[in-house]
C-alpha cells in the first residue's frame, strides 16, 4: 500500500511507478487515495450507474458546464512546511478533484469487475487536455508567508482554479471548472452539473430563474438534489427554482482509510489508483505546475482572487457549497 502523492510531477510519478513494477506486479500495488474511499464519493458512481434517468441527458447535447469546488475556511493548519512542498494543486486537484472528475463523467465499464471501471477511468483521465497558463488562477490568502515553515517570499499557491476540457464524443465543449482552496468563507465540497436552459421561452417570466441542474454534495453533508422550476401558487403562470433532494446522514459510516485498508486486504482494487490513471492525471496538471502563472493574493474569508471569475464565460458565476463556516 503506498498513500498519497504518487510522486511530485509527471517524471517522479514515472519513476516511482517503474520503481514500484521492479518489486510488484500492478494488481498488488494499492495506492491509497483516501477521497475515493468516501461513502459520498462511492456514492457518486454507484448513482450514475444504477438509476437510468441521468444516462439520456449525461452528455454535451444537454449538459451546460459542470463545476467542482473544495472549499476549506481554515489555513494551512501548522502545515506549513508541507505545503510549501505541495501547493493546492499538487495536494488536491491532481488527485481528488480529478478523481471526481473521471467518476462525474466516465462511461460504464463493460464488465462488472475493478479492472473494467478502472479502465474507464483511466480512459476519461487520459482524454482530458492538459492545462494551460490561460486555464488557471492561483491564490495565496494574505497571512501565509507568516505561517511556520513557509517562505518569506513563497509562491506556493492556497487556492486553485482552472477550466478544463474533456475530449470526448460525450463531452466535447463542455466547461469542467474545479476550484479548491483554504480560508475561503466556508467548508464544503460540491459538485453541480448544470443543463442548458429550455430551447423556447414558453411563459412570459421577468425572471426565468437559474438553469436545471443536479447538485452532489460530498461533504460535510451527503445531499444529491434536483434544481428545477416550479409554479409559484396563483394565477399567473409564474415559478420559482426549487431543490428536490435526498439527504444522506449516517454517523456510524467507515471512515476512509478503514474501508480501503480492508479493500487492500481482501485484494479489490475497484477504488485504489493505478498506474495509467496516476499518470495519465500528472499529465493534466503538469505544464501549470511550480511558478508557471503568477499567484494573486486575497483575504482569507474570501472566494479567492477575482481573476478566477474569468474562467467563467458569459453571465454565468461559480457556485458557491453552503456547508459550514
Amino acid at each position: 500500500m503506498v498513500e498519497k502523492p504518487f510522486g511530485h510531477d509527471l517524471e517522479s510519478a514515472i519513476e516511482l511507478n517503474r520503481t514500484l513494477g521492479e518489486v510488484f506486479p500492478e494488481r498488488s500495488i494499492f495506492r491509497i487515495d483516501h477521497y475515493l474511499g468516501k461513502e459520498a464519493v462511492e456514492n457518486l458512481l454507484y448513482f450514475r450507474f444504477a438509476n437510468s434517468f441521468l444516462e439520456p441527458i449525461w452528455n454535451r447535447q444537454h449538459v451546460r458546464r459542470v463545476q467542482i469546488t473544495m472549499a476549506e475556511s481554515f489555513g494551512v493548519a501548522g502545515r506549513g512546511r508541507f505545503y510549501e512542498e505541495a501547493g493546492t494543486i499538487r495536494d488536491v486537484v491532481q488527485n481528488h478533484m480529478l478523481q471526481v472528475l473521471a467518476m462525474l463523467t466516465m462511461d460504464a465499464p463493460a464488465e462488472r469487475d475493478p479492472e473494467a471501471l478502472r479502465d474507464e477511468k483511466a480512459r476519461l483521465l487520459k482524454s482530458i487536455a492538459p492545462l494551460t497558463s490561460k486555464q488557471v488562477v492561483r491564490g495565496q490568502f494574505e497571512g501565509y508567508r507568516d505561517e511556520d515553515g513557509v517562505a518569506k517570499d513563497s509562491t506556493v499557491e492556497t487556492f486553485a482554479a482552472v477550466r478544463l476540457h474533456v475530449d470526448s464524443w460525450r463531452w466535447s465543449g463542455v466547461p469542467f471548472l474545479i476550484r479548491a482552496g483554504k480560508c475561503l468563507p466556508t467548508t464544503a465540497t460540491e459538485v453541480l452539473v448544470e443543463f442548458r436552459r429550455p430551447p423556447q421561452i414558453v411563459f412570459d417570466e421577468p425572471h426565468p430563474g437559474g438553469p436545471n441542474a443536479v447538485r452532489f454534495a460530498l461533504s460535510p453533508d451527503v445531499v444529491i438534489a434536483l434544481r428545477a422550476r416550479a409554479k409559484v401558487p396563483g394565477e399567473e403562470l409564474t415559478g420559482e427554482d426549487v431543490e428536490l433532494l435526498a439527504h444522506h446522514h449516517h454517523p456510524d459510516e467507515m471512515p476512509p482509510y478503514e474501508r480501503l485498508i480492508g479493500d487492500a486486504i481482501r485484494g479489490d482494487p475497484t477504488f485504489f489508483a493505478r498506474e495509467d490513471g496516476v499518470q495519465a492525471a500528472w499529465k493534466v496538471v503538469d505544464p501549470i505546475l511550480g511558478d508557471a502563472t503568477p499567484v494573486r493574493a486575497y483575504e482569507p474569508g474570501t472566494w479567492g482572487p477575482t481573476e478566477a471569475d474569468a474562467l467563467i464565460e458569459g453571465a454565468a458565476s461559480w457556485h458557491a457549497p453552503t456547508g459550514t463556516t
